[in-house]
């Protein structure tokens, strides 16, 4: 059974067929979901009901997760290299507006620079760092570390730098519970000797970013014990068409994070999520902003998938949770997985609407809080023929 968010108020029941797929995806380990090629996803993504879409669906560009049939590959650079070598040189290089492509071949492990020199991928303003996965077959190169402090492999310096076509693997993709269960025992003594355990193992981080306009797309990044993506600040973020799993370790585990910048926003669109503790989670400090829509969720969490953390988590004395959240054109899949949490009360709104759940009914299950409302600033709705309407579920029969 399914839900679909709908203006019309009241139940109202229609069938569909609906092939999911899940089980393509559910995957028994993580080297067999490494190798997965996700563009197997079709149209099953979405639905259309009386002229409107609900979920995910692709667009021109390609389809969801990127890969095969992603239209904005780049396939040569300024720099092409192949190994470790080529790429330090390239790094030391690079100038405003070029690109380093790496071989859609090369395998590129950075663990022993990091522990011996604290190495960093650092990318001033303005330039790329490309590969080639989804051309031609090829999944494009891996750049990765098994160095669990990696933190992070990739270190934006500048605005303006597009990442794109690249395999970014971790050293970490366990959920690591028996690790969270025993640091958070009272016995280890209080908050504070708790966190010093829980922290005693270090984190990793595929991307991180200060600066904005950042763009990662067509990316598969899998492995990093906080963040896949980490948007420490700045602003217009751009985060679509990337294949982001495995990133869950009990406590962190984020697929794409917000920081503590002054205004960070970001656009996040046509990804494929799986094996997140969160796909999306923010701080909620004031002004941090974000939309997610047309992306998957595959199902597999510990925790809800779309997150924006509350003055209580912050302890910050606020119950501010965030700016402006939109939350649209969504397919979640898992139906034992809360879709949405919103841990406050954001600064303007935030507006959840056309999406797919795979709960039997709306409620708590779906989204926190529940009911949404004038209260909470958080809105259920649909807009259609510019009149805000109040969200009501139809259940779509499997």
């Amino acid at each position: 059974m399914f839900y679909v968010q709908c203006s019309v108020k009241k139940w109202c029941e229609i069938q569909v067929t609906v092939i999911f797929l899940i089980l393509l995806f559910t995957v028994t380990s993580y080297a067999s979901s490494i190798s997965e090629n996700k563009s197997n996803i079709k149209n099953n993504t979405w639905i259309e009901k009386n002229g409107q879409i609900y979920g995910a669906k692709p667009d021109a560009l390609g389809p969801i997760g990127g890969g095969s049939g992603y239209k904005k590959i780049i396939t040569k650079g300024h720099y092409n290299v192949k190994d470790l070598d080529g790429l330090l040189a390239a790094l030391k290089n690079i100038k405003k507006g070029e690109i380093i492509f790496i071989d859609g071949h090369a395998e590129i492990d950075f663990t022993n620079l990091i522990i011996t020199e604290k190495f960093q991928i650092k990318l001033p303003a303005g330039v790329t760092l490309a590969s080639d996965r989804g051309y031609k077959g090829s999944e494009g190169a891996v750049i990765r570390s098994s160095n669990l402090a990696t933190s992070p492999l990739i270190n934006v310096l500048g605005p303006n730098v597009r990442i794109t076509g690249l395999r970014i693997s971790g050293p970490d993709p366990q959920p690591q519970l028996e690790h969270h269960k025993r640091c958070f025992d009272k016995q280890v003594g209080d908050r504070k000797a708790q966190a010093k355990c829980y922290y005693a193992l270090p984190n990793s981080a595929g991307i991180w970013s200060e600066y904005g306009t950042l763009e990662v797309d067509n990316c598969e990044i899998s492995g990093w014990s906080h963040a896949a993506i980490f948007l420490k600040d700045g602003n217009k973020h751009h985060i679509h068409h990337n294949y982001i799993h495995h990133n869950q370790r009990q406590g962190l585990g984020y697929g794409v994070s917000h920081g503590y910048g002054k205004n960070i926003s970001s656009l996040i669109e046509f990804n494929l999520f799986n094996y997140n503790r969160h796909s999306i989670a923010g701080t909620g400090v004031s002004g941090l902003s974000y939309e997610a829509r047309n992306n998957m969720e595959l199902g597999e969490s510990l925790s809800h998938n779309f997150d924006m953390h509350g003055g209580k988590d912050r302890r910050d004395g606020t119950n501010i949770a965030g700016k402006l959240i939109l939350i649209h054109h969504n397919t979640f899949t898992n139906p034992k997985v809360r879709a949405i949490g919103i841990r406050g009360v954001p600064e303007e709104k935030a507006e959840i609407y056309n999406n797919w759940f795979a709960q039997d009914r709306p409620g708590k299950d779906v989204l926190i809080p529940w009911p949404a409302g004038k209260e909470n600033k958080v809105f259920c709705i649909i807009m259609r023929s510019g009149e805000r309407r109040q969200w009501y579920s139809n259940k779509v029969l499997s």
